[in-house]
């Protein structure tokens, strides 16, 4: 669903800072080239930045990224029917799982922990629901509460079982989305995959972005003015208020699976961390939470 795929992505990302890059480049060595990779993650703008001695090396690696990305998309993504996860909400059951998939789900327990339940994959339900109810020119005072606990009633981490065998969702009406996390897991895998292969300096922007090298890739927040330096660091962003499923904005795509409600607490919650995926997942979370526990290397802007 083309409108679902746009609005689930942060309306306010991260970009990096055209001005900044320049310093970038010059601090790092005179003998690398650097060569640009953009294409798209999840149904939003991706951005590969590479610094290498050799041109075509690092065009090979770039190929071997995208590949990499198209495949990671089709066990993760919730907009391709053919993807593992969509086959798991329409079958309520994967045998044999790929790893990947078993992998994510357990990070997201961590998060889930972490959070106290405000980082929750089980939350696709009442996405739908808001989704629909706005859609067929439903009562703008949203759901009503019947419909939210309906849906409510069906989400909980709790009841997904998930081993490298089988993963099941237990409750009837379950369905994961895995847009909280995904995009920030995925930069951590390409950039796993281009440290593995000797690169040290590059810029994966895979829907969140992280820095990998010894010098600072300057990244602007967008909306405001900030510049965020990474090194060997992540960055991620969420903006309750960037989408809305009302015409009035009163109810976010920001959704607390423990009340079903879209509270908009904070405008924007910006996080750096040492991966993507804590970035990303911490970011959808805090956007829920008045404060998190102190986490290494883990910091937290909010702006009210």
């Amino acid at each position: 669903m083309p409108t679902e795929r746009l609005t689930r992505r942060r309306a306010l990302g991260l970009l990096a800072a055209a001005a900044g890059l320049p310093l970038a480049l010059r601090a790092t060595r005179a003998t690398a080239e650097v060569v640009t990779w953009h294409g798209r993650a999840l149904g939003a703008p991706a951005t590969l930045i590479l610094h290498h001695p050799d041109r075509a090396e690092a065009e090979k690696l770039l190929a071997t990224c995208a590949a990499e990305l198209d495949r990671l998309e089709g066990i993760l993504s919730l907009y391709r029917p053919a993807s593992a996860l969509s086959e798991l909400n329409r079958t309520r059951a994967l045998a044999a799982p790929p790893p990947e998939l078993v992998a994510i789900l357990a990070d997201c327990r961590t998060f889930h922990t972490l959070t106290a339940g405000a980082f929750d994959p089980t939350v696709q339900p009442l996405w739908r629901l808001y989704a629909d109810h706005f859609q067929t020119g439903g009562a703008p005072t949203g759901p009503s509460p019947a419909a939210i606990a309906e849906a409510r009633a069906t989400v909980g981490l709790d009841a997904v079982l998930s081993s490298p065998d089988r993963i099941a969702l237990t409750r009837p009406g379950m369905a994961l989305t895995l847009n909280g996390i995904a995009q920030g897991w995925i930069t951590d895998r390409i950039t796993d995959l281009l440290r593995v292969a000797g690169v040290t300096s590059t810029l994966v922007d895979m829907g969140e972005i992280r820095g990998l090298g010894p010098d600072p890739w300057p990244v602007a927040v967008a909306g405001t003015d900030t510049l965020v330096p990474l090194t060997d660091r992540a960055i991620a962003t969420s903006a309750p208020q960037g989408f809305a499923f009302d015409p009035a904005r009163r109810f976010t795509h920001i959704i607390d699976p423990r009340t079903g409600a879209t509270p908009a607490r904070w405008s924007r919650v910006t996080v750096t961390a040492p991966t993507a995926a804590e970035a990303d997942a911490l970011s959808t979370a805090c956007a829920l939470l008045e404060d998190l526990p102190a986490l290494p290397g883990v910091t937290v802007d909010r702006a009210s």
